[in-house]
C-alpha cells in the first residue's frame, strides 16, 4: 500500500502504544510491555481523528467498536469530515440526522476480519460493510489496490495498519457516502462501456433516464445484471457495428431494459424459471448459473462479481449481453 508519509507512520505508531512502567516485588524496575488501545481509544490519541470520535459517540458506536472481536475501520480525517458536511449542507455534526450519520458511519467497518495493506494491495474486489442495504441487505465497498488503496473510486488510503486491541485502522482522505448502482459501474473500469451505454440512451428517446435512475439512492430498488466491457466488445463484433453509436438510442434502450428487474433480487434469491425484466421475459438456471434471453442466447453471471449492493438495488456482473427477442 502507498504510504504517503512514512515518517508520519512511524510518529503515529508512538503515541498510539501507551507504556505503563512500574516496579516489581522486587523492586527491579522492570518495565511492562506496551499497552495498545481499542478502536475508539486509538482515534482519541489522533487529533486530526477528533471529527470521527465526535461522530461515534453522537451516533451511539462507542460500545460496537469498543467490543472485542476482529473489525476494519475506515478512518476519515478531520478534513474528509467538513468536506462531507458542507458538501451535504450541514453546518455542523450535530445538524446531521443520527439515522444518516449512524449508517454512514457503518459504512466504514468491516466486520469479522482484520483487513491488513498486504491484503489490499495489487488486488480488487468488492466486501460489505455494516450498512443496511435494501431488504435486509449490507451495503457492499469496492476496494482498488492497484495504485495505492482506493474504495469506491474516492476515498484512499493516506495510512495503512494502525493495529488495535480490536481490529485495525486505515485513515482515509475522504468519508464514503453510501454507495447506488451508479457508484459500482462507474467506479470499476471492467463496466465503463455500460456507463457509456446508459449515457447514449439517455441522449435519445426513449429513456429511462438511466443514469439519473441508477444515481438516485431513492430510486427503486433494482436488479442490474451488468454486461463487462468484454460482453460489449463481442456484441459490437456479433452485430458487426464498430461503435454503440451506430446503433439507434431506442435500439440501445430496449437492450438495456432487458438487464434491469423491478426488484432487489441477490443471488441466493434467484431461482430457475422466468425472469421479469423492464424490457420483457428471460430464462434464469441457477444449476449453471446462466441467463437466456429470447434468442436463445445464453449468459454465465460470474460468481465472483455478484451481490454487489447498493443503497438503490443490486449488481451482478454477466459475460454476454441479452438481446430483445427477434421479431
Amino acid at each position: 500500500m502507498k504510504i504517503l508519509n512514512p515518517l508520519k507512520k512511524i510518529t503515529l505508531a508512538s503515541v498510539l502504544l501507551i507504556a505503563f512502567s512500574s516496579c516489581s516485588d522486587d523492586d527491579d524496575n522492570t518495565p511492562e510491555p506496551p499497552m495498545q488501545l481499542n478502536i475508539v481509544e486509538t482515534a482519541q490519541t489522533v487529533d486530526d481523528l477528533s471529527i470521527l470520535v465526535d461522530a461515534v459517540v453522537q451516533a451511539g458506536l462507542v460500545d460496537a467498536l469498543t467490543a472485542d472481536g476482529d473489525k476494519t475501520v475506515l478512518a476519515p480525517t478531520n478534513a474528509a469530515f467538513t468536506a462531507f458536511l458542507a458538501d451535504n449542507g450541514f453546518n455542523s455534526l450535530s445538524e446531521v440526522p443520527n439515522d444518516v450519520l449512524t449508517q454512514v458511519l457503518l459504512n466504514h467497518v468491516i466486520a469479522g476480519t482484520n483487513i491488513t495493506s498486504a491484503d489490499l494491495s495489487g488486488n480488487t474486489g468488492y466486501t460489505n460493510t455494516l450498512a443496511d442495504g435494501p431488504s435486509g441487505t449490507k451495503l457492499s465497498l469496492y476496494y482498488d489496490g492497484t495504485a495505492g488503496v482506493m474504495f469506491n473510486g474516492g476515498a484512499e488510503v493516506t495510512l495503512p495498519d494502525v493495529m488495535t486491541t480490536n481490529g485495525v485502522v486505515h485513515v482515509i482522505d475522504q468519508v464514503i457516502a453510501l454507495p447506488t448502482i451508479a457508484t459500482f459501474a462507474t467506479t470499476n473500469p471492467a463496466l465503463s462501456i455500460l456507463v457509456d451505454a446508459l449515457a447514449y440512451a439517455d441522449s435519445g428517446a426513449p429513456t429511462v433516464p438511466y443514469i439519473e435512475t441508477v444515481s438516485n439512492p431513492d430510486a427503486g430498488p433494482f436488479t442490474v445484471f451488468a454486461p463487462t466491457n468484454d460482453a460489449f466488445v463481442d456484441l459490437l463484433a456479433e452485430l458487426e457495428v464498430d461503435a454503440l453509436t451506430e446503433i439507434e438510442t431506442s435500439t440501445v434502450d430496449a437492450v438495456l431494459l432487458h438487464h434491469i428487474v423491478n426488484a432487489n433480487v441477490q443471488s441466493s434469491a434467484l431461482a430457475t424459471g422466468e425472469v421479469g425484466t423492464l424490457g420483457g421475459p428471460i430464462m434464469a438456471d441457477t444449476s449453471t448459473f446462466t441467463l437466456t434471453d429470447g434468442n436463445g442466447r445464453m449468459s454465465n453471471i460470474i460468481t465472483t462479481l455478484v451481490d454487489i449492493q447498493g443503497v438503490n438495488g443490486v449488481v451482478h456482473v454477466i459475460d454476454k449481453v441479452i438481446l430483445p427477442a427477434a421479431e
